[in-house]
């Protein structure tokens, strides 16, 4: 399988904070470990499947991705070094393992029946410590050399609000669908089963600012991107979370972050064969 060079060797740095494509089961298992300090031991997620045992987040989606991780070359050992992660699946490797992960709360069929070739990012986090501006950059950057090199025309995911009182974001929810809700022939739809209303208030019933700022960091991350998202929210009861599904077009990825990558460091990002690895 061919991968961008830039990912799969050096990556991208600031300073001493690295982003690159995950290389061995360690490194994989270093990004699992700092999923579950995130997920389940400060967000109060409820582990299964022995996960508490190994202190280790992971679900049979794992060995299909592509695993971006960030790293701090100050610190020499696993996992300590990886600070950050994003799983990454592509279109033709969940279309041969049984779909994407988030078919198990929305229905996705709007989005494959629209392009050709698309990702699904999630199981997104960055330790506490490093959670700034400049490690998200990268992140996107890295994101957006990945979505250029597999031609991908469309991103998706899951993004949550933390706990599962539907009451609590009723705002943000409302805000979503009011102002960013995705157009019919895109828009993914929470499973009949597990659908809960997003549009719990009229507009001029809720501060628009307000409702924005109040929005979890990655969904304004999404939206700032362009984004859409889904009609309905899910509750996922294991993540103690309020999923809503985004979708974001590439080319404001790639033309985003591409170019703020090449501004800064005076260097083209390329995609042609002389920069990939088989």
């Amino acid at each position: 399988m061919k991968r961008s060079y830039i990912l799969e060797e050096e990556g991208f740095s600031f300073g001493p904070i690295l982003v690159r494509l995950a290389k061995s089961k360690a490194e994989i298992e270093a990004a699992q470990k700092l999923r579950y300090d995130v997920f389940y031991t400060e967000y109060g997620a409820k582990p299964e499947n022995g996960m508490e045992a190994l202190g280790l987040d992971f679900d049979r989606f794992d060995p299909l991705a592509d695993h971006l991780i960030v790293i701090d070359t100050r610190i020499d050992m696993l996992p300590h070094r990886v600070v950050g992660t994003y799983r990454l699946i592509r279109q033709e490797v969940a279309e041969k393992n049984g779909g994407f992960y988030t078919k198990n709360e929305f229905d996705i069929s709007p989005l494959l029946s629209a392009c050709d070739n698309i990702l699904e990012l999630g199981r997104s986090c960055v330790h506490k410590d490093y959670r700034m501006r400049p490690v998200m950059q990268l992140l996107w950057q890295a994101i957006a050399e990945y979505i250029a090199h597999h031609n991908i025309e469309l991103l998706f995911g899951c993004a949550s609000f933390h706990g599962t009182d539907i009451q609590s974001v009723s705002e943000g929810l409302s805000y979503l669908y009011h102002k960013h809700l995705a157009p019919e022939d895109l828009c993914p739809q929470a499973l009949p089963a597990l659908y809960r209303p997003m549009n719990l208030k009229r507009e001029g019933d809720y501060d628009p600012k307000r409702a924005f700022a109040a929005l979890p960091a990655l969904i304004k991350g999404y939206l700032r991107l362009g984004g859409f998202i889904g009609d309905g929210a899910v509750i996922d009861e294991q993540f103690n979370t309020i999923d809503v599904c985004v979708i974001v077009k590439t080319g404001l990825v790639s033309d985003r972050y591409r170019k703020h990558y090449e501004r800064k460091t005076q260097r083209p990002i390329v995609d042609d064969a002389s920069c990939i690895l088989n």
